[in-house]
């Protein structure tokens, strides 16, 4: 019998009696009113008269008006270039020790964003949180008692200056509580192997020896990594191994393009649960099974603003217009895509993360990734964003009877001086005829998108497909960034970008 597994599920069960139903809008209204509290007397916080802020009627409009948005460059050039100098007290009060290194998915040059033991404490509890709502899953009592696969990022963070450094999946793995550390796998020792197939080759060979009931990390890198543990011990899928893993946390991208590929590495059915953990902090998890969609994590260290995603509002580059409005979550609407802003106990303020999210339930809270700012492709009007571009996908999966978890899209003129998109599409098949591929894909989004078919009738003279290995585009991952950790593919690239990526193929 479960002993352990049933005191476990009795702690988690017995949450929902102790715990009532967040009011989101009271929670976010707390949040920021501590936020400001905290930070009144920080460089950021005198400059920008936190204390008139939070004594004015209406707190959140007096935010909105009064401070700026901020992009990375523009918060690490006016701001945090100060901590790295050794200031203290400048976006957050007090010392740092770590900074999170994202290289995200828009360039190679890594951005150091602060980690404050705030931000520590904020993901802790979120992650938390996130345990307490598996008591909605109805999983059986022994799966508390099996071991967690966490790849993320190696722990063996950098030393620079008076920092640690490393990215955020590493950061929190390096601060995991004591008595996690018997579920936790690989471990510590294989966790700090810095290059990516050596940590893997280490995890396949010890495989047998664990009893994993959880996967947690990005889609693409978990599939590679449940790929080298099938090849390395010969089997026909992971659960002939592991033959209690029954959930899968997946995390940093949108599942949905990974389903196929990674149903087709399962013996039987996996409980996926999305989370939204970035290098800013833990976003959103999903708390129930009825919905792939996830709550935000109102509560723990995060103030959350929304502008509505309208071309308008978004400058070419894909970064935000200041005079673009925020709304705060109290004047949300279902149905339309907005790019996130956040401020947060890491001393991010008024900060563009660079997604775009809509909402699913406006009580709970409940939202999904629809896509980056800077993925959203408007070229000659267009208007196509990433979850559209990810639909079309799931469809061509059906249509040619084959996987297609990665992808690249590029507008730009053609040998023939008109516009065109060009697709690679990363297929499991790749001797399909690429014509009648472009022509699925060029229905379904017009069917799907009113501005993508007024655009075709119009300046956007066709549909470009171009079919390679899904290891394409790891290995192009590898050539710019690294593999691993928090690394994702860029779904729509300039011309420069696209150029090289070009090259990349045709000489691969």
């Amino acid at each position: 019998m479960a002993i352990l597994g049933n005191i476990i599920k009795g702690v988690i069960d017995l949450s929902e009696t102790l715990f009532s139903e967040t009011n989101h809008i009271e929670a976010q209204k707390n949040t920021l009113k501590q936020l400001l509290e905290k930070a009144k007397n920080t460089q950021f916080g005198k400059h920008y008269n936190f204390e008139a802020i939070l004594a004015s009627e209406n707190m959140e409009a007096e935010f909105a008006k009064t401070i700026p948005y901020f992009d990375y460059n523009k918060i690490n050039e006016e701001w945090w270039h100060k901590i790295k100098e050794g200031e203290n007290d400048v976006t957050w009060p007090g010392t740092l020790s770590y900074f999170a290194m994202s290289s995200g998915t828009t360039g190679k040059s890594s951005k150091r964003i602060p980690v404050t033991d705030d931000m520590i404490e904020a993901i802790r509890k979120s992650g938390i949180k996130q345990v307490l709502s598996l008591k909605n899953f109805d999983l059986p009592a022994d799966f508390f008692e099996k071991e967690i696969m966490m790849l993320g990022s190696s722990t063996d963070l950098e030393k620079n200056e008076s920092f640690l450094e490393g990215e955020i999946s590493g950061i929190s793995a390096s601060n995991i509580p004591f008595w996690f550390k018997g579920y936790y796998k690989p471990g510590e020792e294989i966790a700090q192997i810095d290059d990516w197939d050596e940590r893997v080759l280490k995890i396949a060979k010890r495989a047998k020896d664990w009893d994993i009931g959880a996967l947690s990390g990005i889609p693409s890198w978990i599939e590679l990594m449940l790929q080298k543990v099938i090849e390395y011990h010969n089997l026909n899928h992971i659960h002939e191994i592991w033959p209690n893993l029954q959930v899968y946390t997946s995390g940093g991208v949108a599942f949905g393009p990974y389903e196929k590929s990674f149903n087709a590495l399962m013996g039987k059915e996996v409980t996926v649960i999305d989370t939204y953990l970035a290098s800013e902090g833990y976003i959103a998890t999903q708390v129930r099974p009825e919905t792939d969609a996830m709550q935000l994590n109102t509560e723990h260290g995060i103030y959350f603003e929304f502008v509505p995603f309208k071309p308008e509002y978004i400058n070419e580059d894909g970064s935000l217009a200041q005079d673009a409005p925020s709304i705060s979550l109290s004047q949300v609407e279902l149905n339309q895509d907005y790019v996130l802003i956040i401020s947060t106990v890491s001393g991010a303020w008024r900060y563009i993360i660079g997604d775009t999210i809509e909402f699913t339930n406006i009580e709970r809270a409940e939202i999904k990734i629809t896509g980056r700012t800077k993925f959203f492709l408007n070229t000659v009007g267009s208007q196509l964003s990433v979850n559209k571009m990810d639909d079309a996908m799931r469809f061509l999966e059906e249509q040619f009877a084959t996987k297609i978890p990665e992808y690249t899209i590029c507008a730009k003129r053609g040998d023939d001086g008109e516009f065109y998109h060009f697709w690679y599409l990363g297929s499991e098949k790749q001797d399909l005829d690429t014509e009648a591929v472009a022509k699925k894909l060029d229905e379904t989004l017009k069917n799907a998108n009113k501005n993508y078919k007024v655009a075709r009738s119009k300046a956007l003279n066709g549909v470009k497909v171009n079919l390679v290995s899904p290891e394409m585009f790891h290995e192009w991952n590898a050539k710019n960034k690294k593999k691993g950790g928090q690394v994702k593919m860029e779904r729509v690239m300039k011309e420069e970008k696209f150029s090289e990526w070009e090259k990349f193929v045709n000489k691969n």
